[in-house]
């Protein structure tokens, strides 16, 4: 819940965005920890400063109190005396786990504190000055890896990017149902990389092939040596690798046919990566049956007479209120024509930008980007640098 409460409030996500170690304790006490400090010693420490929280819900208000507390030795000026506002004789303890404690009372020069950035970036202020005047390099700003509490994210780490930016909202339009990557080939491994990032429930991963030397020139990374001896699967090999990342990453090892279209049943969304198009045609009708929305990701390159590719790729996007499109503009076929892509040239640049215009759509559609144009098809054109927008919807 502490996480939660943090990303909740812009006040709070402010103080972790600058890079300081904040908590909230069992108590109802917001900490922030790691806070530099004189002793009298004139010895440079690290305490925690603690404010008690103001809440309606679990929505912020302004601080109730101007004072703070101190956990640690007294905070001193450089010279070893008692910050002016210290009461060090009033040792008031909180809670078992926040003691010795000294109370700290400095009021605004104007009215109350606003918030509680304002208020603890006041008192660290206050209590770190002398510190930084006898070390330079000393800062609360240590930027700590924050872990979710246990059912919190999906993550392993807290996603202090988004909360940097201030987009917790937005994000959160990501976090629900199940998503499928059908092919890690170099598009598929690109779009795993990139949903990865986002807090969707689960990602499933639907591939048989082996993870090879040609697969580490078009996905994203650096695999070892080690990484291509060992011959794993590309689902247990990208499921491994972003598994340091996320949680509920699941492989299904395994290509998607008669025998296991069921697979997909009950997925959010799905990313069609792959080029054959015999399995396409089956989990393209068997989503539309099943209500699934799905993006298709083509791709068509060709090796000129001076050496040079060009080609095309699409992003094809089928929705429940929109799908009279796919027939004519996904390849269903397996088809002879020249297609440089399959034959596996390294050119992990054009699957990631493919991938990205296909993960941006997702994000269009379940509303974290705005969607003006509501295009059903794009198409991005190489050697004129042209992406073209068509089959809108306007409903």
């Amino acid at each position: 819940m502490s996480q939660k409460l943090v990303s909740r409030n812009p006040d709070l996500s402010r103080l972790r965005a600058d890079g300081y170690d904040i908590e909230i304790a069992k108590s109802n006490h917001l900490l922030v920890r790691d806070v530099p400090y004189v002793n009298c010693k004139k010895e440079v420490k690290r305490g925690i400063l603690v404010s008690t929280l103001h809440l309606a819900g679990d929505a912020t208000l302004a601080p109730d109190t101007h004072v703070a507390y101190f956990v640690g030795d007294c905070p001193c000026t450089p010279d070893g005396a008692a910050i002016p506002g210290v009461n060090q004789n009033a040792i008031e303890p909180l809670d078992k786990e926040l003691m010795p404690n000294h109370p700290v009372s400095r009021k605004p020069t104007i009215g109350s504190y606003a918030d509680y950035y304002q208020k603890m970036t006041t008192y660290i202020d206050i209590i770190s000055g002398p510190a930084k005047e006898i070390d330079p390099t000393s800062t609360a700003r240590t930027n700590p890896i924050v872990v979710p509490d246990d059912g919190e994210s999906v993550f392993n780490y807290l996603d202090t990017a988004s909360t940097k930016a201030g987009i917790v909202v937005a994000n959160d339009k990501l976090a629900v149902g199940k998503l499928a990557i059908v092919g890690l080939g170099g598009t598929g491994s690109f779009v795993l990389d990139l949903a990865a990032k986002t807090p969707v429930e689960e990602i499933h991963l639907f591939d048989r092939d082996t993870f090879t030397n040609h697969n580490a020139f078009r996905s994203p990374g650096a695999p070892s040596l080690d990484d291509l001896r060992n011959k794993q699967k590309k689902v247990d090999y990208f499921r491994d690798l972003y598994s340091h990342m996320r949680k509920a990453i699941i492989a299904h090892d395994c290509f998607i046919d008669e025998s296991t279209i069921d697979l997909l049943h009950g997925m959010a969304f799905v990313f069609l990566c792959i080029d054959k198009g015999c399995a396409k045609r089956l989990i393209v009708e068997r989503l539309e049956e099943w209500g699934i929305p799905f993006i298709d990701v083509g791709m068509g390159i060709q090796l000129n007479d001076d050496s040079s590719l060009g080609g095309i790729f699409k992003i094809t996007t089928s929705t429940p209120n929109k799908r009279d499109h796919v027939r004519s503009l996904v390849a269903f076929s397996d088809g002879a024509a020249i297609n440089e892509y399959s034959r596996d040239i390294q050119i992990a640049d054009l699957s990631a930008l493919s991938a990205a215009l296909a993960v941006i759509k997702w994000k269009k559609l379940r509303g974290f980007y705005h969607d003006r144009e509501k295009e059903h098809h794009s198409m991005y054109t190489i050697d004129g640098n042209q992406l073209l927008n068509e089959e809108k919807h306007e409903a």
